[in-house]
């Protein structure tokens, strides 16, 4: 049997997935670099206390919360663990479950994440929400909702 050729990207496919690669890194780092700078936080630990905080009693399945924030059980594991270290994040068994274990976020972590939070939303908007119009902004989530589907029900 023939080996298919693989279908090569043409010149706008691969413009639009090379400027993706190479911004979303460029604007993962420099998210990242502020929130160490000004709070002493990487972008993984701040998204961590984003998805605490959401939740009614700032507490997650650490199961759950590995889905939420796209890491792995184990590196989840060693990012509460540095956090748990810094008093911004406990965590503790499940009453129902005894193999289940819950993040939660702390009063302390609760006030980090509020001085944080404004800053970091003022770099994404100067580094990405404000250089898209309203129909950019729209397509961009439009299509990472597709690709975060597809990737989700492939996994």
């Amino acid at each position: 049997m023939a080996e298919q050729e693989p279908r090569w990207l043409d010149p706008a496919e691969w413009h639009a997935w090379r400027n993706y690669i190479a911004g979303q890194a460029l604007l993962a780092g420099r998210l990242n670099r502020e929130l160490s700078d000004r709070h002493g936080l990487s972008l993984a630990d701040y998204e961590i206390l984003v998805r605490l905080s959401e939740q009614q009693d700032h507490r997650m399945r650490m199961s759950l919360l590995a889905d939420e924030v796209v890491a792995s059980k184990s590196r989840l594991s060693h990012q509460v663990s540095r956090l748990e270290a810094d008093g911004l994040v406990r965590r503790e068994l499940c009453p129902s479950d005894g193999r289940g274990v819950f993040a939660v976020l702390t009063d302390h972590g609760f006030e980090v994440l509020q001085r944080a939070a404004p800053d970091h939303l003022e770099g994404v908007r100067a580094h990405f929400v404000d250089l898209l119009d309203d129909t950019e902004r729209k397509v961009i989530g439009d299509v990472f909702e597709r690709v975060q589907t597809k990737l989700r029900a492939d996994s």
